[in-house]
């Protein structure tokens, strides 16, 4: 009797706990109405900054029973923006177990935005007074995004010529390095790549009077650890840029937004250039003379190609330019002219009046060509007229002819002793 009755209770127990599985409903068995959420489509791909994204939802119920109301709504988050709140919720109506079906939403891609991945929320519900149940997806915004681990760093800024002038052109090359040491990197248990990526490259003046005449560099492809590349920037500086240091922003995509960059890279305009100034005093001397003049580079850069060119009417300089070469800052150099006039009157020499002279100073910075005008330098006239030398001379030579009459008599006397 006791081996019956210890058989006897496992086997109610056994037949309890099937009574009760049976007596679950069918529709808890299998969740009852349940939505599953996919975007199937994002035209255009990726997603264009300032532009339209049409996006395509699916809702697919994967429950047992019916949901008898679909609304599904999309909440957008900066950069993203509805094309109309009232497009916010849109409703599906019935939606049998194993049916889907899809809808669209208009979304704008603000201006401002910056590439890279970005998340969109959407909410779904199965009837009018069921909970919302909320999925977060990513957009790729701009271009692809990538998991290598890469970092790009700006290295190194330089700019031909080193300091504008106003109404300059030249080039700004920025040096960009990626600063992986190794060729993976592990994080959380998963190993990646350090290969960075530079998907776009761009330089934006920050100030008046900067222009950058390039467009955007663009897929660049990849650097591996301790690669470097050279980026190459055509800009402009006006003819009315205010002096000084102006600053622009060097924009770099890499990877992923996570490891885009902004990098400010400095430019400096001074209009200081070559000063010409005489070094001892501008005189003619009967038309003729050597005039000297200090030629100094007041600028903060080397110039090349430096010439001093004097002008002056009725005369002639000899070398006609003189050709200094490259001047380094502060550099001081001495340059002489041989002059020659032929301002004649008509009854010979008149040097009065003094010599208006101009002097030009032209050289390079670095593919630019500047011209600096000296006015208003004067050189002044003497001379020694033939008369006054006449007069000069006929004294002498009387002296000389008294002298050797004198030596003359004193030997006939002497001789005439003996």
């Amino acid at each position: 009797m006791t081996i019956i009755k210890n058989s006897f209770v496992p086997l109610v127990l056994s037949l309890l706990l099937i009574s009760l599985l049976f007596s679950v409903p069918a529709s808890a068995a299998v969740g009852g109405a349940n939505l599953k959420v996919t975007i199937v489509e994002t035209n255009p791909y990726p997603a264009k900054i300032g532009e339209y994204l049409n996006l395509t939802v699916q809702v697919e119920n994967i429950g047992g029973d019916k949901a008898d109301n679909v609304d599904i709504e999309v909440v957008p988050q900066y950069p993203f923006s509805l094309d109309s709140e009232a497009n916010a919720v849109k409703n599906v109506g019935a939606l049998n177990p194993g049916r889907t079906v899809t809808k669209e939403f208009y979304l704008f891609v603000d201006k401002n935005a910056q590439k890279g991945v970005r998340s969109i929320d959407i909410r779904t519900k199965t009837g009018k007074d069921s909970p919302w149940s909320e999925k977060s997806f990513d957009i790729r915004i701009g271009t692809e995004t990538f998991d290598s681990k890469g970092t790009v760093e700006l290295k190194e800024v330089t700019s031909d010529p080193e300091v504008f002038m106003p109404g300059d052109r030249g080039t700004i090359t920025v040096t960009l390095t990626n600063t992986a040491s190794s060729p993976t990197v592990t994080i959380g248990g998963s190993d990646f790549d350090t290969n960075a990526r530079i998907q776009a490259a761009v330089l934006r003046p920050l100030s008046e009077g900067i222009v950058v005449l390039d467009a955007p560099y663009g897929d660049m492809g990849l650097l591996g650890p301790g690669d470097s590349i050279k980026l190459t920037f055509n800009v402009k500086v006006a003819e009315d840029a205010p002096e000084g240091t102006h600053n622009l922003e060097l924009a770099i995509e890499g990877n992923s937004f996570d490891y885009n960059s902004r990098k400010n890279i400095p430019l400096k305009v001074d209009s200081s250039n070559i000063r010409v100034i005489p070094s001892k005093e501008l005189k003619l001397t009967n038309g003729e003379s050597t005039i000297e003049f200090d030629v100094a580079n007041t600028h903060p850069n080397e110039f090349s190609s430096v010439s001093i060119k004097p002008e002056a009417k009725g005369v002639t300089f000899y070398p006609v330019e003189y050709f200094i070469g490259p001047m380094n800052p502060d550099e001081l150099f001495t340059i002489e002219f041989n002059t020659v006039t032929d301002n004649l009157s008509d009854d010979g020499r008149n040097f009065s009046e003094p010599i208006n002279l101009t002097l030009s100073a032209n050289y390079s910075n670095g593919i630019n060509k500047h011209e600096n005008i000296v006015n208003n330098i004067y050189i002044q006239s003497s001379e020694e007229t033939q008369g006054e030398s006449s007069s000069m001379i006929v004294p002498g030579l009387l002296l000389v002819v008294i002298a050797i009459a004198g030596m003359l008599v004193y030997r006939k006397k002497k001789q005439s002793r003996k």
